[in-house]
């Protein structure tokens, strides 16, 4: 199951001794561990990172590492009986670092676990290759903390302003749907990231207030008026002085060549969606009537094109004049618009439509 119907699943089926809380995200696998302790030992003894509760839960709830505890340990905590409760709780985080022995140690358990407690095994990831990790996929329940999908991602976003008692702008909360999207494959996941800059938008914006992306903007230091969105909102405008400057504005201050194209191509998607919906306009993007079907599609072949030659190891200068080379094909207005060049003569495939 999804680490977002954990609870619900927890209500509907109740507990089951054995799972595996597995995937990249670090802020969903620490939201699962604080579910299913809440769910074993009383909500009042959770808390995001794992840590002990109070009264009997000191004798009911155990906190092991793969790196610093054996099988032994472990199978001795699972085996130990609860006290004045009728579940125990053990969770078994980084259990990617447990040794072959310690896991072959683990296997007769984990196929037959006890009733009594709720045993959590806690991963990024597993080598699916080892038998223990075979085993252990087969028997337990497992919770994924992978990667929020984009359509769950406003979901999300959505609630855990929700729980802060912050409200967003379409436009800013189209900005943290792509922040989240730009930190796909880093470690630990982006949803950390999101949280913590929610937390700053709570801080920072009254609450009276609608957050927008200026405050987005000001929380993450970014220059105002200089980003991703300002630089889709000018492309739609055909400014291409601002639009320029805009992306060079990003560029020097470090953002990453390949994110600045993915947060371009991710907002002519959304148009792309709107203009099917009969609706205009993506998030914090208002290019009602700018854009034709052909446009967005030509666009699309361009950052496909543009994304190739960025991957194809260019210089820094190189990657530079790849995405100007990009924002000036978008601005350019559909009357002045030259014949298609070969992808030899342009170095981007479709860079004129």
């Amino acid at each position: 199951m999804k680490a977002l119907e954990l609870d619900t699943a927890l209500k509907k089926q109740g507990l089951a001794p054995l799972y595996l809380v597995m995937g990249e995200e670090d802020y969903l696998r620490d939201q699962a561990v604080a579910t299913l302790k809440a769910s074993v030992l009383g909500g009042s003894s959770a808390d995001a990172d794992g840590g002990p509760g109070s009264g009997l839960d000191l004798f009911n709830y155990d906190l092991l590492y793969g790196d610093e505890s054996d099988g032994e340990e472990i199978l001795a905590r699972a085996g130990q009986a609860p006290v004045f409760a009728a579940r125990r709780c053990v969770v078994v985080k980084s259990a990617e670092k447990l040794t072959a022995q310690d896991s072959e140690a683990l296997l007769s358990y984990v196929k037959e676990p006890c009733e009594t407690t709720t045993l959590v095994f806690v991963a990024a990831k597993l080598d699916k290759r080892l038998k223990f990790s075979k085993e252990l996929m087969e028997h337990a329940v497992a919770v994924d903390c992978s990667s929020v999908a984009e359509m769950q991602l406003s979901e999300w976003i959505r609630t855990e302003s929700g729980r802060l008692g912050v409200r967003l702008s379409q436009e800013a909360a189209g900005g943290l749907i792509h922040l989240a999207l730009s930190l796909k494959g880093e470690a630990g996941g982006s949803l950390n990231l999101l949280r913590r800059e929610l937390e700053k938008l709570a801080a920072y914006v009254p609450p009276e207030k609608t957050a927008g992306m200026q405050d987005v903007e000001a929380v993450r230091g970014g220059e105002p008026g200089a980003s991703v969105f300002d630089l889709a909102r000018a492309i739609a405008e055909r400014r291409e002085s601002r639009a320029l400057w805009i992306l060079a504005r990003n560029l020097d201050s470090g953002e990453d060549p390949l994110r600045i194209l993915g947060a371009l191509a991710w907002q002519f998607r959304q148009l792309w969606k709107a203009k099917e919906q009969r609706r205009y306009g993506g998030p914090g993007v208002d290019v009602s009537g700018l854009f034709t079907e052909r446009d967005l599609g030509t666009a699309l072949k361009l950052f496909a094109g543009a994304d190739t030659k960025l991957k194809g190891g260019a210089s820094g200068s190189s990657k530079r004049l790849v995405l100007e080379m990009a924002v000036l094909a978008l601005c350019e207005r559909p009357e002045a618009r030259r014949p298609a060049l070969s992808t030899q003569d342009s170095g981007l495939k479709g860079a004129r439509p």
